[in-house]
């Protein structure tokens, strides 16, 4: 095994690099493997391959009505991106959104969401989602709970809440892929991955992509 040495400044070139041509493999020896994204949809999906050192996404991402677009509109306009857990809450490049007036939520771990949780009989994920129905949110970024999803498809359905953007990829096996299936079915906006894959870490270098876009 040969271990590059490679200037620290260069270390995320020199992967993405290594990720264009492990693509450009893949489109030769495995035709129709591969989707043929927009060159924005593509930014998006090469960066959580970085994130995940995973290709199996290529074949799993999904992007939905628009979903680049009203995502690039919603940071532009200075709106809010909510997120489920404080593992996002910290990757997210709060430095970029700020630059356009936005900020990152993250409602879990607060005490109301707790208190609200336990009155309703709710989990605290779908507990912190409720509590942010009016906090300006353009992009909603799931990657651990599926109950959160599920409550934010909910509460949109039911003319409650209006994000521009819903990237939900939440991961595991117990309600994970069934509501991924749910959100692919939807008219609105939305970015997902199919299957049990996905995580926090996809979620955040979705968001990431596009703020980079943006």
């Amino acid at each position: 095994m040969k271990i590059l040495k490679i200037a620290p400044e260069q270390i995320e070139a020199e992967s993405f690099r290594i990720i264009d041509s492990g693509i450009e493999e893949m489109r030769k020896h495995q035709p129709g493997a591969v989707p043929d994204f927009n060159p924005d949809e593509y930014q998006v999906v090469r960066r959580i391959i970085h994130a995940t050192g995973d290709f199996e996404f290529l074949k799993n991402v999904r992007f939905g009505n628009g979903a680049i677009r009203a995502g690039l509109e919603a940071i532009r306009a200075g709106k809010n991106i909510l997120v489920d857990v404080n593992m996002a809450l910290m990757g997210v490049s709060a430095t970029i959104l700020e630059k356009f007036g936005g900020r990152v939520i993250c409602r879990i771990g607060q005490e109301e969401t707790a208190a609200l949780a336990a009155e309703q009989g709710l989990t605290r994920s779908e507990a912190a989602i409720m509590r942010a129905v009016s906090d300006n949110i353009g992009i909603v970024a799931i990657g651990n709970a599926p109950t959160a999803l599920l409550k934010t498809m909910e509460l949109v359905e039911n003319g409650l809440f209006a994000p521009d953007l819903v990237v939900g990829v939440p991961v595991g096996f117990v309600n994970a892929a069934e509501s991924k299936e749910i959100l692919v079915t939807k008219p609105w906006p939305f970015i997902t991955t199919l299957g049990s894959k996905g995580g926090t870490p996809v979620a955040v270098a979705a968001v990431n992509a596009l703020l980079r876009l943006a």
